[in-house]
């Protein structure tokens, strides 16, 4: 039986959609019966919170296979190294790790906590499966349509860079797949999009697919700074994404190969492909929660939370 953590977060959801579609025996992780209820039928769910060392021995019972994420926040080193010790003490024998690309070589912000974590679970005997995904591209709803909508603009501090987005529900699918372990045991999967785009490209497409005028604006960082501030961002966070995209901006997020689309045997959903889906997301219409000029990041939320991720 397969358990998967963050089940009420962007990447945990989209890969309970996955496991439950497979039809494997699994469990879904959350903090709170409301959040559970939302499972998909089928689903056996389990209320239980990384923090809280006691509640997890009960949704490990039985579990032979972890899907392991947590949000981006300063105690998730702390957070999933306590899900790696529990999963140890229960003799799990296989944990797919969401981490972030960058966590190879990036000594800062998020890939550097990542990093962490991955290291922690390669010192246990616990077979792995280390997932680092680029950008979403949920993120561009995420951080840009809501400006997008009411000012037919989005802003960053990226210039030129390029980013390979790439879909959360092909990550997913690449995380269900690799819950038994076998031959996608002991491997570290640095997924990228089938294409790189920099933010004028983004704006570009965005256009063609809403119908509507988009511009992207490049501004200096400490602009970028304080309007993520403005927003109210927490400070270390606002820092931490500035961190981030620095590795963007130095053309370490462009990366193009065939490896997502060997994994998935099939090609990956392409940013044309999604804007397509949600080309009405940029439209003038009821309000959303509002943008940040921030790089997106895979599993950023502004709101903490301990298991959800959000990307």
């Amino acid at each position: 039986m397969y358990l998967v953590t963050g089940a009420s977060g962007t990447m945990g959801k989209a890969v309970l959609t996955e496991v439950a579609k497979s039809g494997a025996p699994h469990r879904a992780m959350f903090r709170s019966a409301t959040e559970a209820a939302k499972a998909p039928a089928g689903t056996s769910t389990v209320i239980a919170d990384f923090s809280k060392k006691d509640t997890l021995p009960a949704a490990l019972e039985g579990i032979t296979g972890v899907y392991l994420v947590c949000s981006p926040i300063p105690q998730l080193i702390e957070l999933e190294w306590n899900m790696i010790d529990a999963c140890a003490a229960a003799a799990v024998g296989h944990i797919v790790l969401n981490s972030a690309m960058g966590a190879r070589e990036w000594r800062k912000s998020f890939p550097s906590w990542h990093r962490r974590v991955e290291d922690k679970l390669k010192s246990t005997k616990i077979s792995f499966t280390i997932l680092r995904p680029n950008s979403f591209h949920q993120n561009v709803l995420t951080y840009f349509a809501s400006s997008i909508r009411t000012q037919g603009v989005f802003h960053s501090s990226m210039g030129n860079a390029g980013v390979s987005f790439l879909d959360v529900r092909d990550i997913a699918v690449v995380a269900a797949k690799s819950l038994p372990g076998g031959e996608h045991s002991g491997k570290t999967y640095e997924l990228n999009g089938p294409e790189a785009l920099t933010y004028s490209e983004l704006a570009a497409k965005i256009a063609k697919h809403s119908g509507r005028d988009v511009q992207y604006v490049d501004i200096p960082a400490e602009k970028q700074r304080q309007a993520m501030l403005a927003s109210g961002m927490p400070e270390w966070q606002a820092d931490a994404l500035l961190d981030l995209q620095a590795y963007y901006v130095s053309g370490k997020g462009g990366k193009i190969d065939g490896l997502l689309e060997q994994l998935l045997g099939r090609p990956p959903i392409t940013m044309d492909e999604f804007l397509a889906d949600f080309a009405g997301e940029f439209l003038a219409g009821p309000e959303a929660p509002a943008s940040v000029p921030a790089e997106a990041k895979p599993q950023t939320k502004t709101k903490p939370q301990t298991e959800a991720a959000s990307a």
